[in-house]
């Protein structure tokens, strides 16, 4: 049973262990440090550096069809024999997307609406980047129904940091 793990930088050692992972997908700001727990390759950790907004702003990385590309890219390669992790700082942005768009990108036949739901459900807190989510309704091709799921669950509750949760692609 595949999972996708989504986490906090605060919690990822831990979460790389409890859930025995051996791929880290980092969305964060570049030049953020990120120890790579030894257990997991070097070649199976992707970092992306990219500010967490949506509009361009003086000064930051907007997030880009490149990083969608390359995101996707890498959740494809993944053998699916342990979990993947996806975290970013706080495990509420930037990660939630990311799960959000490589569930849709390994599941084709997932209803966008039931995973945008399953999301708010394992995590109240979860606001997905609009914009990462947008970029990759239009790499995936889904006609806009990405962006519509995610905004039918609306924002979620204030938080510092988002709880660790995971999604099965089996669902």
């Amino acid at each position: 049973m595949p999972e996708i793990y989504v986490c906090p930088l605060s919690k990822l050692a831990a979460t790389v262990e409890q859930s025995g992972a051996r791929h880290i997908a980092t969305l964060i700001n570049a030049g953020t440090e990120v120890p790579r727990p030894e257990s997991v390759p070097q070649d199976n950790h992707l970092f992306l550096g990219f500010n967490d907004i949506s509009e361009a702003m003086q000064g930051m990385t907007l997030p880009a069809q490149e990083h969608v590309g390359r995101f996707v890219d890498f959740v494809e390669a993944w053998d699916r024999t342990t979990p993947l992790v996806v975290h970013c700082w706080a495990g509420i942005s930037r990660s939630t997307a990311g799960a959000f768009i490589a569930f849709c990108a390994l599941r084709p036949d997932a209803s966008e609406d039931l995973v945008a739901r399953r999301l708010r459900q394992r995590s109240p807190q979860a606001t997905p980047n609009r914009r990462l989510v947008a970029l990759a309704d239009a790499y995936l091709k889904r006609d806009g129904r990405m962006i519509a799921a995610i905004e039918a669950i609306g924002r979620g509750a204030n938080a510092f940091e988002g709880n660790v949760f995971s999604l099965s692609l089996d669902e």
